[in-house]
């Protein structure tokens, strides 16, 4: 008996041993599981929080954050997963940008975000082929970000349209064009569309570049007067344009001819003095008014203001980057590049500015654009005034497929 219940004993033992060794290994491959499922979607967001583009890389990001807390309404994970934003800093340099992008690259980010600079945007779109990561742009303009590979994407408007814009100002025909610009790739960009659309239709298109460390701008607007256009295009970006905005003043350009140009951010609208009713605008974006009525925009309006804030020029640019981020990671259910790329081809959805949609079959990013006038409220400071909405239907950039 004695026997007996020694070998009961032994079994006793070896059953438990190996129902904990069962529960142990069940145990482990939930806790796999559930450390698979709050895996971390990472994405590297490079743009300028320094530099001269600094003011428009703060509005960018802000909208961004707040396109990620609609999207996902406030838990800022998709499928469980949490996404991980890791700012870099470019300081609008290209060279600066394709180092860290190489950086986050190597530590295994499938995405990329965030480009402001023109020239950040030209180099990184590149690598993100090269490294077949996804790269959604934001507010850089130049046309060239359109077609440039299926990997790459923007979350802004392109020169194209902003100059598809301008020419809803023009009248009649053989007029004579000046493109007054900065002299790098936002700039560059501008003077070709011109070239393209209005030369196209028949006027004269020349250029004066101003070099982007220019801090003097009194020789370069007495070359505007001295050229005597039908039409003057400003194309500017940063912190300069209050001071170039005053050395035109001060030369008399807004007397000599008729001036358009892009509506810069609330900040730069009391720096166009007295010109202001003269200057004909357009915008890609305004955040009242006539133009972005829906319920997107509203809820951008209404949680800013409750923060004491208005959206300003570039956070539709940051917010449609985090809906199209939510959107292909949703639709993938990974950061496959491959999959999220075919996701995001021949989206429709509503941004802060409206109807949007991504071409498929060269990602630009077909969307409205305004007519707009500074006009003075009653307590004296200039405010803008939507004149016209421009339907996306007239907006359309040509056709650039991939190579």
């Amino acid at each position: 008996m004695q026997g007996f219940g020694w070998k009961r004993a032994l079994v006793g033992v070896a059953l438990a041993a190996t129902c904990g060794a069962l529960a142990a290994t069940a145990q482990a491959r939930v806790d796999t599981v559930a450390s698979a499922a709050a895996s971390p979607y990472k994405v590297g967001v490079i743009y300028s929080r320094t530099g001269i583009l600094a003011n428009y890389g703060a509005e960018y990001i802000e909208g961004l954050r707040l396109g990620l807390s609609y999207a996902t309404h406030g838990t800022n994970k998709v499928d469980g997963h949490p996404i991980q934003l890791t700012l870099q800093d470019d300081a609008g340099n290209p060279a600066t940008a394709v180092s860290e992008a190489k950086t986050l690259i190597g530590q295994g980010y499938k995405i990329l975000m965030g480009s402001v600079s023109s020239a950040v945007a030209l180099q990184l779109a590149p690598l993100a082929e090269q490294n077949h990561v996804l790269f959604i742009s934001g507010p850089a303009a130049t046309d060239a970000i359109t077609g440039a590979n299926r990997y790459t994407f923007r979350s802004g408007r392109q020169s194209y349209q902003d100059v598809l814009a301008a020419n809803s100002f023009l009248t009649g025909v053989g007029r004579k064009i000046v493109v007054f610009a900065q002299d790098y790739a936002f700039g560059q960009g501008n003077v070709a569309a011109v070239k393209a659309i209005l030369g196209g239709k028949g006027h004269t298109v020349s250029s004066i570049l101003v070099p982007l460390t220019a801090n003097d701008f009194t020789p370069f607007a007495q070359q505007v007067v001295q050229a005597k256009p039908d039409l003057l295009f400003v194309a500017w970006a940063g912190d300069t344009a209050g001071a170039m905005w005053q050395a035109l003043q001060q030369q008399g350009v807004f007397r000599a001819t008729t001036v358009t140009t892009g509506l810069a951010e609330r900040a730069t609208w009391q720096s166009y003095g007295p010109a202001s009713p003269s200057i004909k605008f357009l915008s890609h974006y305004v955040w009242d008014g006539p133009g972005p009525k829906n319920k997107v925009n509203n809820w951008l309006v209404a949680t800013m203001k409750r923060r004491g804030q208005i959206p300003d020029l570039f956070t539709p640019d940051g917010f449609n980057a985090a809906l199209m981020l939510v959107h292909a990671l949703s639709k993938a259910r990974s950061d496959d590049p491959d999959t999220m790329i075919s996701a995001l081809e021949g989206w429709k959805f509503i941004g802060p500015k409206g109807a949007m949609y991504i071409r498929p079959q060269d990602h630009a990013l077909i969307q409205p654009m305004f007519q707009v006038r500074l006009v003075k409220n009653a307590k004296g400071v200039y405010t803008d005034k939507v004149l016209k909405v421009i339907p996306p239907s007239t907006e359309q950039p040509p056709l650039t497929p991939f190579k």
